[in-house]
């Protein structure tokens, strides 16, 4: 294959073998096929852009059933709200248009429209969709693409600042993104979006930030690149200590003078070897170490009678369930406050996923905490839990119980 971003060559450095769509859960009576496709990741030789090798069919990641809400955790709303406060304090037009690709259930666009801010949400997920027009928030049930760009744009004019967070990495037609937005912005807008980040992912071992919906990683190498062949200049990075560390990228077209720190995170990249293929190799390696000593942690919790359940049903645990081998023998059920999840079977490893227990009494012994990004947020909200001697099984940045 080449690589999708720019067509150069790839080259593969990870197989986490056969996976199932990550948010595909079903009810246990389901006995239709599974959809699976083999997980493998590639590097392009020439942007440098994490990728999957065989991406599965989008339409069947992002519709109207899906279960991921922004809202659902609190840090994330608070992270929100202060991007909203920093977007609104950059514009300078005096009737300023905001479009968020990807605005899930609106919990950013919340703050931009209590602010009489012209907006609007595009995402696929009408469910979503649906969730933001009842905060307030304008919002449609499209895909991104050439085609709704110029359809908004002739409704609305052009935008000053088109969003995204976690959604840039979701779509593997960065060229239909990118005639979009060469479409819809402004001669003097912005694009920003925050994403998982490469360099956070190698340093933590995380390697469940590669599942379906993540078709790529980026860096700032391979953004400023990327962007570069669209006509745009990275001209902003900032790192950002959430969803287990991502950068936020600025992207413009007019010129401006791009911030030291891209030259700085670049050439730190370039240091580090990030996009090395030793690198690169040094981290599938790890990943085949953690993947040996979950399974050899979990069956010692089984040996010596310990219960254990899964805490939150995440779509990256999908990576970690599957690749891993962790079926019901090693971890009977997986514990989420979805109600969307909740009666159904995790993907592939068919793991009952029930609501928590009332009752602290019926709490596991030990949790295996698949929300790690979330995690201080979620050991602060389970202090009782602590107090009465549970522990936490966590494979991130290491694999260790307590």
């Amino acid at each position: 294959m080449s690589c999708r971003a720019c067509g150069d060559a790839v080259t593969q450095f990870l197989d986490l073998g056969p996976q199932p769509l990550s948010d595909a859960f079903r009810n246990p009576d389901d006995s239709s096929d599974e959809f699976w496709l083999h997980l493998k990741a590639v590097v392009c030789r020439g942007c440098k852009v994490v990728q999957l090798a065989d991406p599965g069919p989008v339409e069947r990641m992002f519709h109207d059933g899906y279960p991921f809400r922004t809202s659902s955790s609190v840090r994330m709303s608070s992270h929100f709200a202060a991007t909203a406060d920093r977007l609104v304090a950059g514009l300078k037009s005096p009737d300023p248009f905001v479009v968020e690709i990807g605005s899930n259930d609106g919990t950013m666009l919340a703050s931009i429209a209590n602010r009489g801010i012209r907006h609007l949400g595009i995402d696929p997920a009408a469910n979503m969709v649906g969730e933001a027009l009842s905060r307030k928030v304008n919002a449609r049930a499209e895909w991104f693409d050439a085609t709704t760009a110029a359809k908004t744009r002739d409704e609305f004019g052009p935008a000053d600042i088109v969003y995204a967070a976690n959604t840039m990495c979701h779509i593997p037609d960065l060229h239909g993104v990118f005639e979009g937005l060469e479409t819809l912005l402004a001669d003097d807008g912005i694009v920003v979006f925050e994403d998982p980040y490469l360099g956070d992912v190698l340093r933590l071992g995380s390697y469940d930030q590669i599942y379906d919906e993540h078709f790529y990683l980026f860096s700032a190498t391979a953004v400023a690149r990327i962007a570069e062949l669209h006509g745009f200049a990275l001209v902003d990075v900032e790192h950002l200590e959430v969803h287990g560390g991502e950068l936020r990228y600025t992207l413009a077209r007019d010129g401006r003078p791009p911030s030291p720190d891209v030259a700085a995170l670049v050439a730190r990249e370039d240091r580090e070897g990030t996009h090395s293929p030793a690198r690169l190799e040094a981290f599938a390696a790890e990943v085949a170490d953690r993947r040996a000593r979950l399974r050899d942690v979990l069956v010692e919790e089984c040996r010596s009678g310990r219960s254990v359940a899964g805490y939150a049903a995440t779509a990256k645990s999908a990576t970690i369930l599957n690749y891993c081998g962790i079926g019901p023998e090693l971890l009977p059920v997986v514990y989420d406050t979805t109600p969307e999840k909740q009666g159904r079977i995790t993907p592939g490893s068919h793991i009952p996923v029930e609501p928590f227990p009332t009752d602290l009494a019926d709490y596991p012994d030990t949790f295996l905490l698949f929300a790690w990004n979330h995690a201080d947020e979620i050991i602060a909200k389970e202090r009782q839990f602590v107090d009465r001697g549970g522990r936490w099984i966590r494979y991130v940045p290491d694999v260790r119980i307590g």
